[in-house]
């Protein structure tokens, strides 16, 4: 398995700085593997992938130990500092080959047409440009290249709507990493000019208490040829 190339220090002008953030969010996420169920959801997320794999916001990491292992390699971008640190101590415990690098999803540091597939896991909630990021992934997957995508979404009835709206006008977006929870992320895959595969709306957890962070997306988009 390949070192992975980026250090935990901090890299000279880092685009997203979020310390405490950092901190509650990847002891919240760890967490949620198996109380929310977190764990099996990234399981279908990412089975039958296989090739070269970009996965952007990689967090701290979660994602690598579900990738299968016909994948031959994983180049995972985090800005976030701390995360990072936290994504490469994972990386080398994944069975498959895994690279952590810094970057933002608007600009990849990354060649075109490099990619088998792409996966995105809570990430598009809090980047500042999707258009911007979704073109990015368009320009380094393959022609016929698939992108894996979970997200954040609205759902519920009025009144639950009503909330996330308003989370995502105050508070929300501060406490959560620049988090929005009414992001539609099929519209912008569409609007990207992706090719819309299966999806489906899920509740994580799937039983219990149902939070504005609840409702969620899975599912799957291709470049066109």
């Amino acid at each position: 398995m390949p070192i992975p190339s980026a250090c935990s220090g901090r890299v000279s002008g880092d685009p997203v700085h979020h310390p405490l953030f950092a901190r509650y969010y990847a002891r919240f996420a760890t967490a949620a593997e198996t109380r929310a169920g977190l764990s099996g959801v990234r399981d279908r997320l990412l089975a039958g992938l296989s090739g070269r794999v970009v996965e952007i916001g990689a967090g701290n990491g979660l994602n690598f130990t579900h990738y299968p292992p016909a994948v031959s390699e994983v180049v995972a971008i985090e800005p976030e500092r701390r995360l990072r640190g936290l994504a490469l101590e994972a990386a080398l415990r994944a069975d498959v080959p895994v690279d952590v690098v810094p970057g933002v999803a608007e600009a990849l540091p990354l060649k075109s047409e490099a990619f088998d597939a792409a996966v995105v896991a809570l990430v598009l909630c809090s980047v500042r440009d999707v258009p911007r990021a979704l073109g990015e992934l368009r320009r380094v997957l393959r022609p016929g290249g698939e992108l894996r995508f979970l997200e954040h979404g609205p759902g519920g009835g009025r009144a639950m709507r009503f909330t996330q709206r308003a989370l995502d006008r105050t508070v929300w977006p501060r406490l959560a990493g620049g988090c929005h929870l009414t992001r539609d992320t099929v519209a912008a895959l569409r609007d990207a000019g992706f090719e819309l595969g299966a999806y489906q709306r899920l509740l994580v957890p799937e039983k219990g208490p149902r939070t504005p962070a609840s409702y969620c997306v899975l599912g799957t988009a291709r470049r066109s040829s």
